[in-house]
């Protein structure tokens, strides 16, 4: 790294002018000679004014520095272009870790605003600092949680600059007045598998196609083609219904222990770094309930309270096989903490894997035995005498 200068010497008798260098025990890295009265020469930068001094009737040009001191006039002949250059650098990596929307997967509008309140309410909201793995998972926790009877299954994925919610509302057996007519409609296309009336019509039998909402089991008692009753449709519909799922594995997964110890914190956390207090027993593996005590509107800075439970981890380094089949594994368990005791999965299939640099993801295709049954209010202007 030591400096160093290639010169440019011109003048008569170049030998001279060498040997003088020489006498003067300046050392000579390189010569390279041009033509008979032209030399370029290779020295340290120390020995320049030494040179420079000699010359006398030649002249001395200078080619090319190295080390230091060409670094140094590099950045000072382009230190605009390299300041500009550091300054998008952070302006990139400051809009690359900041959440921008909130995409929640539902088709009920009411269900997505509950959603991003209750999302808002955990500190989850656009233009925000991006939440680690760790952070969402507590996040998701803690809104299973507090709306467990309203929430049976919810999933939070970073993509990109935004939060990607996919959620399954609870089941909730619908009551309704004595007074009021009604039919049991499809909540969701399938194929009808079993009908259990104990009030009403049947009009759709087994292995009938069925779209949302389609009349099932109507309230409407018919008798000769006319409407002769009308009543509350009571039974429940199971039907054969579709879903296609994607699951991602990463190549090294890793499974999670709990160990008993339990321990209670504070954190400061400001961008990325963590400042821990009152922590006199520090686990290296953990998972944490957050409470957040303060944190600002705006920029990622917080103060939170931590109730931490030690894990162990096992790492795994799995194949390209051992994912797929981890992964295949991974969704039927989502699949079957959806259903309830008398539904089940009739076949699962691998419509395609795909390999992303560090992890596979695999698309399944799903047929699931599942109740569809839902409720549709008889209008009154329908409603026949009796």
């Amino acid at each position: 790294m030591r400096n160093k200068i290639q010169l440019e010497v011109e003048g008569r008798n170049i030998e001279r002018f060498i040997k003088r260098l020489i006498k003067e025990k300046i050392p000579l890295l390189k010569i390279t000679q041009l033509n008979y009265k032209k030399i370029r020469i290779l020295i340290y930068f120390d020995d320049y004014e030494k040179v420079n001094r000699l010359k006398t009737i030649y002249r001395i040009t200078i080619v090319k520095t190295y080390g230091i001191v060409a670094l140094k006039k590099r950045v000072k002949k382009h230190w605009f272009y390299l300041f500009s250059l550091a300054v998008a650098g952070v302006v990139l990596f400051i809009l690359s870790h900041l959440i921008y929307q909130i995409e929640v997967i539902d088709l009920d509008k009411k269900v997505r605003d509950f959603l991003t309140t209750a999302l808002k309410e955990e500190g989850v909201s656009p233009i925000q600092w991006k939440k680690s793995y760790d952070e969402l998972e507590q996040v998701k926790k803690s809104i299973l949680k507090k709306y467990q009877d309203e929430i049976e299954w919810m999933e939070i994925e970073t993509v990109g600059t935004k939060y990607v919610v996919r959620v399954e509302m609870r089941k909730h057996t619908e009551e309704s007045k004595e007074t009021e007519v009604r039919n049991i409609v499809a909540s969701k296309d399938a194929i009808v598998r079993t009908v259990e009336a104990t009030k009403g019509e049947i009009v759709k039998r087994n292995n009938d196609y069925v779209k949302a909402g389609d009349i099932i089991i109507s309230g409407e008692i018919h008798l000769n083609e006319e409407v002769k009753n009308q009543v509350s449709a009571t039974g429940t519909v199971y039907g054969e219904v579709w879903y296609e799922v994607e699951v991602e594995i990463p190549f090294q997964y890793y499974q999670v222990e709990r160990t008993g110890r339990k321990n209670t914190i504070y954190v400061f956390e400001f961008l990325n770094h963590r400042f821990e207090l009152l922590n006199q027993m520090p686990f290296q593996e953990k998972e944490s309930e957050v409470t957040k005590i303060w944190e600002h509107l705006l920029l990622p800075i917080r103060f939170q309270k931590e109730k931490q439970e030690e894990v162990e981890r096992t790492d795994e380094k799995l194949s390209k096989n051992d994912a797929i089949k981890k992964a295949v594994e991974l969704g039927i368990q989502r699949m079957e903490e959806k259903l309830d005791e008398k539904e089940k999965i009739i076949d699962v299939k691998t419509l395609k894997t795909t390999q992303k640099k560090s992890k596979m993801v695999v698309d399944m295709f799903f047929t699931v035995y599942e109740d569809i049954t839902a409720y549709a209010k008889i209008e009154e202007k329908e409603n026949a005498q009796e």
